[in-house]
């Protein structure tokens, strides 16, 4: 059984940060993807930042240059830096890792952006 578990959602007010962890039950390299989506009200969940065979990156076109995905191998974590957020940008979010050809998706935690 793969787990994730993610933690750092928050309230935050436009222009601010935020970084959120995902830790994983497997290490990071065994994941073919791995990373974050989110889903706001009524909408459709989106990718938002993806690690691709632990290297390559893609991200979402509405993030591209404010949130950064990175991973640390040691401690089997994913995290996602978000700089300059928006009121658009809140929603649930997340984690997600395609491992032995399933999808494994995490609990999701909540990002408010508001003044």
């Amino acid at each position: 059984q793969v787990q994730l578990v993610e933690s750092g959602g928050g309230l935050v007010q436009p222009g601010g940060s935020l970084r959120l962890s995902c830790a994983t039950s497997r290490s990071i390299f065994n994941f073919n993807r791995l990373g974050w989506y989110r889903q706001a009200p009524g909408k459709q969940r989106e990718l938002v930042a993806v690690v691709i065979n632990g290297g390559s990156t893609e991200y979402g076109d509405s993030v591209k240059g404010r949130f950064t995905i990175s991973t640390d191998s040691v401690k089997n974590t994913v995290y996602l830096q978000m700089n300059s957020l928006k009121p658009e940008d809140t929603a649930v979010y997340y984690c997600n890792g395609l491992y032995r050809a399933r999808d494994y998706w995490g609990q999701g935690t909540q990002v408010t952006v508001s003044s």
